[in-house]
């Protein structure tokens, strides 16, 4: 029974990386952290199992994603018309429909356009949100660069991200700062260009809480999300019907 429990209990805290992942390039170290990290949040089973995750991204963007099928809802106003959008698609597929001012976008162009954009702005909005989550992603290299404290002064263990060939900015490299009591990222630093030493500060990592099964947190100091919220179940409509989305109707 001992050794059964034994073997359970490793298997709960399992966190194996993404297919990609550059394992043979990161440090031990830094793997074990993030590790740690995922523990903090719940755990990796919480994260796998957790379906719908939902929010306005700054209180500006609404998002609704569908993690199990990679289904997106993205609403937002575009930014040279001011026009309403509302793009229904999937994220892996790259494949959907676009309304503007719910007038169906119909021309390859425009649509084409209208799913960039909707899958730029998933890919920046999310990581705002879920950064924590990808520590061992696909491409992600991880390096150990000791103990630092953060702004606010919590001791941190920090590690460094960089990319290969994925994504739109794999030049980006970021400094990621854990809190070594919790476990939990505090706050995180900026490179556009790894190759360019002119990092900038994007903030801190404040108020994490349970939605669901994981933590998450709505606060980058200046800057806060809304709406966040995590769902066991959405009607199919969601992403399929451009009719606006109100979280309200569904909690």
């Amino acid at each position: 029974m001992i050794g059964m429990l034994s073997t359970l209990s490793v298997f709960a805290n399992e966190n194996p990386a993404a297919e990609g992942f550059n394992a043979a390039g990161s440090d031990k170290k830094a793997m074990e952290i993030a590790d740690d990290v995922m523990t903090a949040m719940g755990g990796r089973k919480a994260w796998d199992d957790t379906r719908y995750i939902t929010w306005k991204f700054f209180g500006r963007r609404l998002h609704v994603w569908d993690k199990h099928t990679g289904n997106i809802r993205v609403e937002s106003q575009d930014r040279q018309s001011k026009k309403n959008r509302v793009v229904l698609m999937n994220i892996n597929s790259k494949v959907g429909r676009a309304w503007e001012e719910g007038t169906e976008i119909t021309d390859e162009e425009g649509l084409q356009k209208a799913l960039r954009g909707a899958e730029g702005a998933w890919i920046n909005d999310a990581y705002w949100l879920l950064m924590p989550y990808k520590l061992k992603d696909s491409a992600v290299t991880l390096k150990y660069l000791g103990e630092k404290a953060e702004p606010d002064g919590k001791d941190c263990d920090v590690l460094e991200l960089t990319f290969e060939a994925v994504g739109r900015t794999p030049q980006n490299k970021y400094h990621v700062f854990v809190d070594k009591a919790s476990k939990m990222v505090v706050h995180w630093d900026y490179w556009k260009d790894k190759a360019v030493d002119e990092p900038r500060s994007l903030g801190p990592w404040n108020n994490w809480r349970k939605f669901g099964n994981i933590m998450l947190t709505d606060d980058h100091g200046g800057r806060k999300h809304s709406d966040v919220a995590v769902l066991e179940s959405l009607p199919d409509k969601v992403f399929t019907d451009p009719a606006a989305f109100k979280i309200e109707d569904f909690q």
